[in-house]
C-alpha cells in the first residue's frame, strides 16, 4: 500500500481487519521476491550486458526498487497500526508512481528506438506491452490512491497494481525463446490471475465475499493482456513502432 493512505475511522479498524493484513504483508514481500529474483537470475545468467546498458534503464530499475520496498513497508505499517508513519511515506509513493510511469514510457520508447527489446517480441507488441501495461499498473495505483479512506478497496488495488508488473519478471523467468514471446504472455496473464484467485480466496475467508476491487484488478489484468494483443496489430501502432525503430 506505498501510496497516500488516510487513515481510516476508528469504527473501520475492525478485529478482522487487523487479522487479514498480514495476509496483505506476506503477498507483498511474495510479489516483490518474484520480481527482484526474476531480474537477478537474468542478469547473473549473463544475459544483460550491464555496463552496456543505458543509464535511464538502472534509473528505472531503481525506482522499481524502491517502489517493492516502499510496497512492503507500507503493508508491514499498515499491519502494525502505524497509520502516522504510513500516511507521511504514502506521499513519497504518490510521486514515485508518477516518476516510475514517466521514465518507464521513455524507457520503453527508447528501447524501440536503440533496437534494445527481446528478440521474441516484434516491435509493435513490445512498444503495445510496454505502453499498456504501464498504463494499467499506474491506473490500479492511482485508483487505490483516490480510495484511500476505503481501507479495503486501497489495499487490494495497490495489491493489483504489483501483480501487473510481474509481467516483465516473468518474461525473464519463463524460457520465452523456446515458447513465443505472445504466447508466453499468455501464460503470464495465468498466473497473475492466480495471485488474484489467491486475494478473492482470502477475501471469501475473511469477508465472505469477494471484494469489488478483488474483481476490478482480475479485469484490469485480462484487459491489459487483451488490449496488448490487439493493439500489436493495429495500424497505428505498426507504423509507430517502424517509426521509432528507423
Amino acid at each position: 500500500m506505498a501510496t497516500v493512505a488516510a487513515a481510516p475511522a476508528q469504527s473501520s479498524v475492525t478485529p478482522s481487519y487487523a487479522a487479514s493484513q498480514p495476509f496483505f504483508v506476506k503477498l507483498a514481500w511474495l510479489l516483490s521476491a518474484i520480481i527482484v529474483v526474476g531480474f537477478a537470475q537474468h542478469a547473473a545468467l549473463g544475459r544483460v550486458n550491464i555496463p552496456a546498458v543505458p543509464i535511464w534503464v538502472h534509473f528505472h530499475g531503481l525506482l522499481m526498487l524502491s517502489w517493492l520496498a516502499l510496497f512492503i513497508t507500507q503493508n508491514r505499517l499498515a499491519a502494525s497500526g502505524n497509520l502516522a508513519l504510513h500516511r507521511k511515506l504514502g506521499w513519497i509513493g504518490a510521486f514515485l508512481i508518477c516518476a516510475i510511469a514517466g521514465l518507464a514510457y521513455f524507457t520503453g520508447t527508447m528501447s524501440l528506438v536503440l533496437h534494445r527489446y527481446p528478440p521474441f517480441f516484434t516491435a509493435p507488441f513490445f512498444l503495445a506491452l510496454t505502453t499498456i501495461d504501464t498504463t494499467a499498473f499506474v491506473g490500479l495505483v492511482l485508483a487505490g490512491i483516490v480510495n484511500r479512506g476505503d481501507t479495503e478497496t486501497h489495499r487490494r488495488l495497490i495489491a493489483g497494481g504489483t501483480i501487473l508488473i510481474l509481467e516483465p519478471a516473468f518474461g525473464r523467468l519463463l524460457p520465452m525463446p523456446l515458447i513465443g514471446g505472445e504466447t508466453g504472455e499468455w501464460i503470464v496473464m495465468a498466473i497473475q490471475l492466480g495471485f488474484v484467485a489467491a486475494i478473492a480466496r482470502h477475501d471469501r475467508r475473511t469477508l465472505g465475499r469477494i471484494h469489488n476491487a478483488t474483481v476490478s484488478v482480475a479485469v484490469v489484468v485480462v484487459l491489459a493482456h487483451l488490449v496488448v494483443h490487439f493493439a500489436a496489430q493495429s495500424g497505428p501502432v505498426i507504423a509507430l513502432a517502424q517509426r521509432l525503430g528507423g
